[in-house]
């Protein structure tokens, strides 16, 4: 079970990701990025040795807003090998320093999320220790080995009702809530 410490990062989650998400060839914002926090959720690493959030953002750069999903996990120490993948360093308050990942790339989170694809783990609430997520919903798949799909761009053309989905919700820049489809099998 992964804890939620109530704290302080510095640079913060959404600072690092302005300056990498225009970086991205999937981004479809202005020059800089104007990040706003709009949803996400968790899953549980089975060792307790990396985090695993996949947090939700509208970015406000251009007209109309775009909403992506950033998989991300935090580590202790830097992952060998995945240079190309780290967003950044953050000094989290009670942890230390953090390695923060896009977590495509990151074995650890691609296991879990194959693992609750095939219903054999819960999400969990984005900031609540040991609370599970019920706004998530997996159609999960009777597939042994899974390949997961990340769908960056929200929301994906992506019906909602195929076995292998992973449906989670967000807030929109005017308040409403919109849910979709943000990984898949």
């Amino acid at each position: 079970m992964a804890v939620i410490h109530n704290t302080t990062m510095s640079p913060t989650k959404l600072e690092l990701l302005t300056g990498w998400l225009p970086t991205r060839p999937w981004y479809r914002g202005g020059l800089s990025a104007e990040l706003t926090k709009a949803g996400g959720f968790r899953l549980d690493d089975p060792d307790g040795e990396v985090g695993i959030e996949f947090m939700i953002v509208t970015d406000a750069s251009t007209d109309a807003p775009d909403t992506y999903l950033l998989p991300l996990t935090y580590r202790g120490a830097p992952l060998d090998g995945m240079d190309d993948a780290l967003i950044g360093t953050s000094e989290h308050g009670v942890l230390g320093t953090r390695w923060i990942y896009d977590g495509v790339h990151d074995p650890v989170l691609v296991a879990c999320l194959a693992g609750l694809l095939r219903g054999e783990t819960t999400a969990q609430a984005q900031s609540e220790s040991d609370t599970p997520d019920p706004s998530v919903r997996v159609r999960v798949t009777d597939l042994a080995t899974v390949a997961p799909v990340v769908h960056r761009v929200l929301p994906p053309p992506v019906p909602a009702d195929v076995p292998g989905t992973v449906v989670a919700s967000w807030q929109r820049p005017d308040g409403t809530r919109a849910e979709g489809v943000v990984a898949s099998a």
